[in-house]
């Protein structure tokens, strides 16, 4: 899955923020009218704690990153929570010590994936590159993932962007079009974008380009070699930010003017 990092263009890795839930120890009934003896506390080494945390944390990992592959190869409605049990090498019980339901594992997978990536955008977005620049590595960020995490991209474009519940993701799902229409706006006060263009809309278009060609990949509809990545990474960036450049329109304006003369 998606890993932090900064704001360059790199393989993007599975990131797991939250901690596995935990399940208090309740020896002692606490509302009980009578008790037999105390209550009872539990103090444990720090290092035995950290090991516990951390135990806990690979084992939610593990149980992710199985989920993955198994959305991936089966799709999510086909999927059992055995399939995923089995994948990952654990007891069928022990994945609802960490997740309620099938459903509750794939909105995990969404969430901390799109947590890291809108991340990673953010961090580009706060570099003072040309915003032609920026947007390059915006494009480097969401098309190198097929590259290194194509399972990712598969379930993030099969079982959450064209699924069923996608209008309840909605405002998730374009924060990274948010991103790109700053960047773009930026670049227009800066000169370097055509000041007419529509930043929203422009914006629109660039992400809108990206989402079809991962979804095209997704689908076996378009060649995805490492080659092939590159050069769509070229020329989405190349093509897009030639139309956006204040050149472009200086460019128009002249041969406007050449076709009046």
């Amino acid at each position: 899955m998606l890993e932090a990092y900064d704001a360059g263009a790199q393989p993007l890795q599975l990131a797991r923020r939250e901690c596995a839930r935990q399940i208090p120890r309740q020896v002692d009934d606490e509302r009980s009218v009578q008790r037999l003896h105390s209550a009872r506390s539990y103090h444990y080494p720090a290092t035995t704690l950290g090991e516990r945390t951390t135990g806990s944390e690979e084992k939610r990992r593990q149980i992710l990153d199985a989920a993955v592959r198994v959305f991936a190869r089966k799709g999510f409605h086909t999927s059992r929570v055995g399939d995923i049990a089995e994948e990952a090498g654990v007891a069928h019980g022990l994945l609802y010590h960490y997740f309620a339901s099938k459903d509750e594992v794939l909105e995990t997978v969404f969430r901390d994936n799109w947590a890291v990536l809108l991340e990673r955008i953010r961090a580009v977005e706060e570099t003072d590159a040309p915003a032609s620049e920026q947007l390059r590595h915006v494009a480097a960020i969401l098309l190198r993932t097929w590259l290194h995490e194509p399972d990712v991209v598969r379930v993030l474009v099969r079982e959450i962007a064209r699924s069923p519940e996608v209008q309840e993701r909605i405002g998730e799902l374009v924060k990274p079009i948010g991103s790109i229409r700053r960047i773009i706006e930026r670049g227009q006060e800066r000169g370097e974008f055509r000041a007419e263009l529509d930043p929203g809309l422009a914006a629109i278009v660039f992400y809108g380009g990206i989402d079809e060609i991962l979804t095209g990949w997704v689908l076996s509809q378009l060649p995805s070699d490492a080659d092939e990545v590159a050069t769509a990474e070229q020329t989405v960036v190349d093509v897009l930010c030639a139309g956006f450049s204040a050149a472009a329109e200086q460019l128009g304006e002249s041969r406007g003017a050449d076709v009046s003369a």
